[in-house]
């Protein structure tokens, strides 16, 4: 059995290859392709024919980059959506709707809180969250309305690890699917579908781009859940099996919204895959080392990595993340002050607010990612005032660390 890596390069490789012998796939960007008959055409848009009609449904491109990730993840089947965000609200949609409830672990990224709390709600969808890392208040939250349970593998930016198998067993003994969102781990470090979770979502934006040269999002089937027990997706399953769930996304849910990923995008996340083991463990390497600098800096309140032995999250990251831990960490400074000076201080690191790009990014979660909400709900989501995330890069671990070591001296 080959590798990640190796499957990451060459993907499935098929008996028929390029016509012309290109060892990468072309990006088809075409929006509607042609079928031989009205007859065939009929049968493409009633699922009777495997073949693309219409971009917005199924791409060429598109499909070469789901199938590596369905090679990447093992999981059952993978629809590729315009971004991260795409992604959960097109599980979320599938799953809930009015009346009914997910469990959501009270740590997660602010524009995911924002979508649950300021658009869903409103239209019925009710959202109880509970700390991931207490099974019994998991367990209590759930009830016979209760759609799905979802958490974050390492919430951003509070770098909360809880025991995804456990979760997962609480879950499944309910009757609902766990979705995880494995963004800032991708299926290098950690596996959904090996430790229980029925479902996962993933932006591939950040890790799997290559770079952040793209927006982009991953919904991936683990193939683990009988989706009879779903109430929305019943009669779906009574036609497609276990197929249900990426069934009545691709001919409603995903179709009805829209929200495809372009071609182009698709192209260029599969060439990120190619490279994105070595880049992870660079990315995880320094971010390592940068953490293990901070708590010995006399300038730093706390530092907070999963990957620091000193971390309450350390055992359950070393399990469940093979030894790696992830290139994000918060640190905290004596005042929000004093963590804008340094942030404009820094000339190597940039001031951005993505993750997981190939440069080291710097930003003050409280007045950027989660500036809609109050200073109490902050305090409530785990962001601090005096907190300031690191994205690391994969530049050279010196050059960071000087960056660092002259921004903080100055203070």
């Amino acid at each position: 059995m080959t590798g990640f890596s190796t499957n990451a390069v060459h993907g499935f490789r098929s008996g028929a290859g390029d016509a012309h012998g290109a060892l990468r796939p072309p990006v088809y960007d075409s929006v509607a392709f042609e079928q031989d008959s009205s007859e065939a055409l009929s049968q493409v848009f009633a699922g009777r024919k495997p073949a693309h009609a219409y971009s917005r449904i199924t791409n060429p491109t598109v499909e070469d980059f789901e199938n590596r990730m369905r090679l990447l993840s093992g999981g059952l089947a993978v629809i590729a959506v315009s971004s991260g965000m795409a992604a959960i609200s097109n599980i979320l949609l599938a799953l809930g709707s009015a009346g009914t409830n997910i469990v959501a672990g009270g740590h997660l990224f602010g524009n995911t809180v924002s979508l649950l709390e300021k658009t869903l709600k409103p239209w019925g969808l009710e959202t109880r969250f509970v700390s991931m890392l207490e099974p019994l208040a998991v367990a209590a939250a759930i009830d016979l309305n209760t759609r799905v349970v979802f958490r974050e593998t390492i919430t951003n930016p509070q770098l909360e690890v809880a025991a995804i198998r456990k979760i997962a067993a609480i879950a499944s003994e309910k009757g609902v699917p766990l979705l995880v969102d494995n963004t800032v781990s991708t299926p290098y470090l950690f596996r959904s579908k090996d430790f229980g979770a029925s479902i996962e979502v993933l932006s591939s934006t950040k890790y799997i781009s290559g770079g952040a040269t793209t927006v982009g999002g991953v919904i991936i089937d683990n193939g683990n859940f009988d989706w009879r027990r779903s109430p929305r997706l019943a009669e779906w399953a009574a036609q497609m099996g276990p197929m249900a769930l990426c069934g009545a996304l691709r001919r409603e849910v995903y179709r009805n919204i829209g929200a495809c990923l372009a071609p182009h995008h698709a192209y260029l996340h599969s060439l990120g895959l190619e490279t994105m083991s070595l880049r992870i463990e660079k990315s995880c390497a320094n971010a390592l080392a940068v953490a293990r600098y901070l708590a010995r800096h006399k300038r730093i309140a706390a530092v907070n990595y999963p990957g620091l032995e000193e971390s309450p999250h350390h055992g359950v990251a070393a399990q469940q993340f093979s030894g790696r831990f992830g290139g994000i960490l918060t640190f905290d400074l004596q005042s929000r002050d004093a963590c804008f000076a340094l942030i404009n201080r820094l000339q190597l690191i940039r001031r951005a607010s993505n993750v997981n790009d190939n440069k080291t990014l710097v930003l003050h979660p409280a007045s950027t990612i989660f500036c809609e909400y109050s200073r109490e709900r902050r305090e409530q989501m785990g962001v601090r005032e005096t907190m300031i995330r690191l994205s690391v890069g994969i530049e050279d671990e010196k050059d960071i660390l000087a960056d660092l070591e002259e921004g903080l001296e100055k203070l």
